[in-house]
């Protein structure tokens, strides 16, 4: 087991087969950049890593994947019986150590799992395989280490199994219990996830007052920071001098106002010259506000599934970030981005985002220095797509 955390984390995202990816694997920290090109597969890993966790949480695979041929490689050529498909995993770190889960999935003639594998620490703990295509199941035999060293019984084929093991393991033996624990860690490291992506043109219309969570696209958020102000005070001065140092113009607070119909609209209030509506902002500075207030909150305040029956404390949200510095200028994006740092180190939050052009934000290891792709000094995992 990693020494770095007892909090369950993915630690890499393998992408065997899915859209532009073939055979790959990222190591992932707690604060990952994917950078290159337009078309490198930037957005793709981000959008396998919210697959797993939209799975992970129990959801059906027709909901996960509403176009799955869109994620089949292009050059996946189907076998005589016409069937394609993609292949996505992880693996994850926590107090039993590394856990590796791999999925195979059917896109073609229809969306199904055709294989499903657990493993750690040595052990195959769970396998499914197709074994009659005429079924609406899969075969699966997890360990058990008892009597019989596995129990074998069907499964669907339209939900992955690792997340109804704790349905289906009575945790008796040795073995049983090892298994669930796995499942477990993985199921924790991947539904503590938020995938954020800004919205300024929602963001400038006033939100319903009550909602106290902040959803993806952010449009909510001056109901948010209604809530979050009088929470935490101490936050709430951090989240401000953030936004003083991203934005244009003085910036001595930030709060809300009161319009007609009982909703609120985010103001910053600029001392002397009064209050201003942050639906004047320009996107990247209302990018930034946003990207900000996640890393500076947690899940009790952003729309997430963690485990309820974990403390909080055993657990770390993960933020998914596409186009982390779309519309910013280079200055907001690096203050973004030290935001990001400080708030990852603390080992309670991670990101995962994509970026255009990740040398204007970290500086390129030394010659000597750090290994390629990760800069130590900086704190930052950086992988290059497509080099």
């Amino acid at each position: 087991m990693s020494t770095s955390t007892l909090r369950p984390v993915v630690t890499e995202l393998r992408l065997s087969a899915f859209k532009a990816h073939s055979g790959a694997a990222f190591a992932l920290g707690p604060l990952t950049l994917f950078t290159g090109a337009s078309g490198s597969g930037k957005s793709s890993a981000l959008e396998a890593y919210a697959a797993l966790s939209r799975l992970a949480g129990g959801e059906f695979l027709e909901s996960v994947f509403p176009d799955p041929a869109a994620c089949v490689p292009r050059r996946s050529r189907p076998d005589p019986q016409g069937r394609r498909g993609f292949r996505i995993g992880c693996t994850v770190d926590g107090p039993v150590g590394e856990v590796r889960l791999d999925l195979a999935v059917q896109a073609e003639p229809e969306l199904r799992v055709v294989g499903e594998r657990l493993t750690a620490g040595g052990e195959t703990l769970l396998e499914t395989a197709l074994r009659d295509p005429g079924r609406r199941s899969v075969q699966a035999a997890w360990h058990t280490a008892g009597t019989a060293q596995v129990t074998r019984a069907p499964l669907p084929d339209d939900r992955l199994a690792t997340a109804l093991l704790p349905l289906r393991i009575a945790g008796k033996t040795a073995g049983q219990l090892f298994t669930l624990a796995a499942a477990e860690q993985v199921l924790i490291a991947l539904r503590a996830v938020f995938s954020c992506d800004p919205r300024p043109e929602r963001m400038r219309v006033p939100a319903q007052r009550g909602e106290g969570r902040l959803r993806s696209g952010c449009d909510n958020l001056a109901s948010v920071l209604l809530r979050t102000r009088t929470e935490c005070a101490t936050r709430h001065a951090a989240l401000v001098a953030a936004v003083r140092a991203g934005c244009t113009g003085p910036v001595h607070g930030l709060g809300t106002e009161q319009v007609s119909g009982g909703s609120v609209r985010a103001v910053l209030e600029q001392g002397e010259l009064g209050v201003m509506p942050i639906d004047r902002l320009g996107d990247g500075e209302l990018r930034y506000l946003a990207l900000a207030l996640v890393l500076m909150t947690g899940p009790g305040v952003l729309e997430v599934d963690p485990v309820a029956d974990v403390l909080p404390a055993q657990q770390a949200l993960t933020v998914l970030a596409d186009g982390f510095d779309r519309c910013m200028d280079g200055r907001q994006a690096r203050e973004l981005l030290d935001v990001a740092r400080r708030m990852c180190a603390r080992g309670h939050i991670r990101l995962v985002a994509a970026v255009g052009r990740a040398e204007d934000l970290v500086p390129a290891p030394e010659a000597g220095g750090a290994r390629p792709g990760r800069d130590a000094r900086e704190g930052v995992t950086v992988v290059h797509l497509g080099a």
